[in-house]
């Protein structure tokens, strides 16, 4: 699996933490605002204690709470709006990609060496940023605020009659039934009196004042005097302040009440704000029927717009990428905190400490005492809950109905006195507080009660935290209860029809079985709750699935190859592309050479697509090119339409650098090995005409008898010449190069003799290739009359003919799956080396062949008799391997090859040519 930052031991208490509102006056958010952040972003970096904390149970033992954070975010009486947490989520998800340069884990299993991403933050961003997006539910309490802490400023005229009216305000908004949102644990909400005082700006005595009287009014364990702003704003100083705010803005959070990616968009309100547009930022609230905050609409309230391109289920669910990268772009020169030392830095963590210790600690200390002595005086019940611990312990177990035979009752509602809520609440509560042996007691029993009533969403959250809890009691835990989770689902999913908290018993679910290596069971949880209704969730889950798939005991390549690819499917639908892209680049290291020629051909093709539209066009050629080099089993229509899909991309790339070199072209194949090269003027088989004296040309085969005749022939006219003697640098004169004729020698070419090039083309697919302005390659080191070198290299292709004169062939065409040879002529008028490199043309396809998959054809443009629908002008490269060398033991015992020069003619100066005249029929004749 790929590793997570956080163990599932650290993932869940921060996942349920203790929610805590904020209710600021308008001169204390004036005063946060002045670092660019409100009160509830102030406190983010802060709101984890760094040291243990002690509290006593129902039955007065201590219990130790390690690494308690809390949840401090602005009050809203608008839930979030589903459309909205999708953009956030899918934000969250393409603003997370892998990092440059990253180190992948290199896992072996059998033949395979994979390159495997070690981390997945995307998923992790994900997992985080769902979690905090869950809404305060009426079955369960763990969103569901447990304090209030209400902020004024010292610089106010009445700071003790501003708290009054915060206190007001926030009592209306839990009491009054027009708030039916947020929700609140109990009816008396613990509220904290913070007085925020500007240390540069403010005056300390006065303060100190108010905090006296204050104390006097609410007690020295119910309020606080938070000092901040000791910085002046003289921008000059050289005094580097950490800024431990931007990693927490940045992640996007749910509870970031204040602004969304302090983007320039409005919320609107709802019925109790008199319809009013609010800025996001939080700069220019005003106070509407004395309400001091824009509390009233969730900041992921979408504004209303009939623009249907705004639309959440539109294409790429609004500009999912582009959107956050420019809200980071514009984000990146904002300072956090400018005004704050490291001393006020210690303040507001010393301030949070007194909060939990003095405050809300003992608030939920008293809360957890009060419940369980209301549940022990419930009637029937005879001792509390945590003295009957070891009974449900113990192991005994009560026969329970099938989920199938429980009617549906998801819409039951018990009223806020029940004692089956109460029950739920005292969990939820010591679940918070990370006393998890009495929180699964409480969950344990409250679900019984659920499922003898058939409150099935009920049953569902009891199940799925009794699930939880009971994987994190400390010491000897009971065994993990998978079923309790499974049946949670199942509830949720087919009963409640509520797949939001489906998917939160799964992430919670999987994050466990894996932490106990059970791979198996985690990747079938994650691939059940893949469905129509969300890709990016889908997607996400696929990819979860497959990385449990690579890291059993005994890796599952080629599952982890296929869900890879359902992934990468999904995640292209959800419009994140580079999430897209890398899933199949992952997947095509286990299908790749292993002969599934669709399966290879398909990934291929997507991730040249997905390149194409990242605009990377390098790699989305580099795909296309692999599906028209390999054997294709595919239909000629698909084959025609990878073929103008590599083309079409082709043609993009070279529009960006028209001046650089020329690729190497595909198609089509080049047999190398079975290039001829011909010296001296073709054969004239008219009678009367003169030609070269030669057995040979290109129009019959090899005849190796002929051969040796021909050359014992010259032996015995160079021995006459010679006086009966053969000189030892004597070669036999090759008029035709081909691979059973010596290549290891520097062929001889005359000026102004044509040397002819025949290329053994090939096309491999069943559709026609058309190469227009077909001629030869090549590069040419001139030498002058003195038989010096010329330092001047000339690589030409046809823009010089005073050196080398080329014939160019303008239409040359090959059926499919045709072999066909073309022979190019090269005319030398100069001395000097001359080296055939290769053969250049523009290949493209008859228009109206077939139509292009999903790419509209451009118009064609006409050469010759046909007329091209799309061409790219590019090279291949003739590179010949010579003979194996097999004569010494050195060449015998290992690979070694000798040289092939046949394409590298020395071209010499003119010389005596050897001609017969063709009298064929007069010798007939007589």
């Amino acid at each position: 699996m790929a590793q997570c930052v956080q163990s599932v031991q650290e993932l869940i208490p921060d996942s349920f933490v203790p929610c805590v509102a904020a209710l600021c006056s308008d001169e204390a958010e004036r005063l946060t605002r002045l670092n660019h952040l409100s009160f509830a972003e102030l406190l983010k970096p802060f709101s984890r204690l760094t040291s243990e904390v002690h509290m006593r149970d129902p039955n007065n033992q201590l219990h130790v709470i390690k690494n308690l954070k809390i949840a401090v975010s602005n009050i809203v009486t608008q839930p979030p709006q589903p459309g909205a947490i999708r953009k956030l989520l899918n934000d969250v998800v393409s603003g997370s990609q892998p990092a440059e340069g990253l180190v992948a884990n290199v896992i072996t299993a059998g033949d395979y060496d994979l390159n495997i991403s070690a981390t997945t933050p995307w998923f992790e961003s994900y997992r985080e940023t769902f979690l905090q997006s869950m809404p305060a539910l009426d079955h369960e309490f763990l969103n569901h605020y447990l304090a209030c802490m209400l902020v004024a400023s010292s610089s106010e005229a009445e700071p003790v009659e501003q708290f009054s009216k915060l206190s007001q305000e926030q009592h209306r908004i839990q009491h009054n039934s027009d708030y039916s949102y947020p929700k609140w644990f109990i009816p008396n909400t613990l509220k904290y009196y913070v007085l925020l005082h500007d240390v540069s700006a403010g005056d300390e005595q006065r303060a100190e004042s108010i905090y006296e009287e204050m104390k006097q009014k609410y007690g020295t364990q119910g309020c606080y005097l938070l000092k901040i702003n000791s910085r002046t704003s003289n921008r000059a100083s050289d005094e580097q302040i950490p800024d431990p705010w931007s990693q927490y803005l940045q992640k996007n959070s749910i509870q970031n009440q204040e602004s969304y990616e302090d983007g320039p968009c409005t919320i609107t309100s709802n019925k109790n704000s008199d319809n009013n547009l609010l800025s996001l930022d939080g700069l220019d609230n005003e106070v509407k029927d004395g309400l001091p905050n824009n509390f009233r609409a969730h900041p992921l309230q979408l504004e209303q717009s009939s623009d249907p391109s705004n639309s959440i289920d539109g294409p790429d669910h609004l500009r999912s990428a582009s959107s956050l990268h420019e809200t980071k772009k514009g984000n990146t020169g904002i300072i956090h905190g400018a005004c704050l030392t490291l001393t006020d830095h210690d303040r507001i963590r010393q301030f949070i400490q007194e909060f939990t210790f003095r405050g809300l600690l003992p608030h939920i200390e008293k809360t957890i005492r009060q419940l369980n002595d209301q549940l022990i005086s419930r009637k029937g019940l005879s001792r509390s809950l945590f003295s009957a611990t070891k009974k449900w312990f113990s192991g005994s177990k009560v026969p329970e109905k099938s989920i199938n035979d429980l009617k549906n009752t998801s819409g039951l509602l018990y009223p806020p006195e029940a004692p089956e809520l109460q029950i739920r609440k005292m969990a939820d509560l010591c679940f918070l507080v990370q006393h998890y042996d009495l929180a699964y007691s409480c969950y344990h029993t409250a679900k019984k009660d659920f499922l003898n009533d058939q409150a099935m969403l009920y049953a569902a959250g009891a199940l799925e935290m009794a699930a939880v809890s009971a994987f994190l009691q400390p010491g000897a835990p009971r065994p993990y209860p998978a079923h309790y989770m499974d049946t949670a689902i199942q509830t949720y999913r087919d009963i409640c029809k509520n797949m939001v908290l489906a998917e939160r018993c799964v992430l919670l679910s999987a994050e466990l079985l894996k932490s106990q290596s059970k791979y198996s069971e985690a990747a079938a949880l994650l691939i059940r709750l893949t469905s129509e209704d969300s890709d990016l969730r889908s997607a996400l889950l696929l990819e979860q699935a497959a990385h449990c798939f690579i890291n059993m005991k005994s890796p599952m390549v080629r599952k982890y190859a296929f869900h890879m690819i359902l992934a990468g499917h999904r995640f292209s639908k959800a419009g994140q592309k580079k999430h897209a892209l890398r899933c199949y680049c992952q997947a095509m290291q286990v299908y790749k050479g292993k002969g599934w020629s669709l399966a290879e051909d398909h990934i291929n093709f997507t991730i040249g697509r997905q390149s194409y539209t990242l605009r990377q066009l390098d790699n989305a050629v580099s795909a296309f090119r692999h599906i028209l080099i390999n054997e294709s089993k595919q239909s000629a229509a698909q084959q025609g339409a990878f073929l103008r899909e590599y083309l079409y991309v082709y043609k993009n790339v070279s529009q960006l650098s028209p001046d650089g070199p020329l690729p190497q072209l595909p198609l089509p194949y080049i047999n190398s090995s079975a290039t001829r090269v011909f010296f001296g003027h073709d054969r004239r088989p008219a009678d009367g005409e003169k030609q070269a004296a030669t057995h040979v040309s290109l129009d019959q085969e090899y005849d190796s008898e002929s051969s040796q005749q021909w050359r014992e022939l010259e032996e015995q006219v160079v021995s006459v010449v010679n006086k009966g003697v053969i000189p030892s640098n004597f070669h036999p004169t090759q008029y035709c190069l081909n691979s059973y004729s010596d290549n290891s020698r520097f062929p001889l070419a005359v000026v102004e003799e044509p040397i002819t090039v025949e290329v053994a083309f090939r096309n491999p697919l069943k559709v026609l290739l058309l190469l227009t302005d077909l001629s030869l390659l090549w590069k040419f080191h001139p030498k002058d009359f003195s038989g010096k070198d010329n330092e001047e290299v000339k690589q030409l292709v046809t823009s010089e003919p005073e050196m080398i004169g080329a014939e160019v062939i303008s239409e040359f065409l090959i059926n499919g799956e045709e072999s066909k040879v073309a022979r190019l002529k090269l005319f030398p008028h100069h001395i000097g080396e001359l080296h055939i490199l290769g053969v250049v043309y523009n290949l493209g396809t008859i228009q109206g062949s077939m139509t292009v998959d999903g790419i509209g054809a451009l118009p064609g443009c006409h050469t010759g008799k046909y007329s091209l629908s799309m061409s790219v002008r590019g090279k291949q490269d003739l590179e010949i391997q010579g003979p194996r060398l097999n004569n010494t033991k050195e060449e015998k015992t290992s690979v070694k090859y000798g040289p092939d020069r046949r394409l590298d003619p020395i071209i010499t100066e003119e010389m005596p040519l050897l001609e017969t005249l063709a009298l064929a029929q007069e010798v007939n004749q007589r």
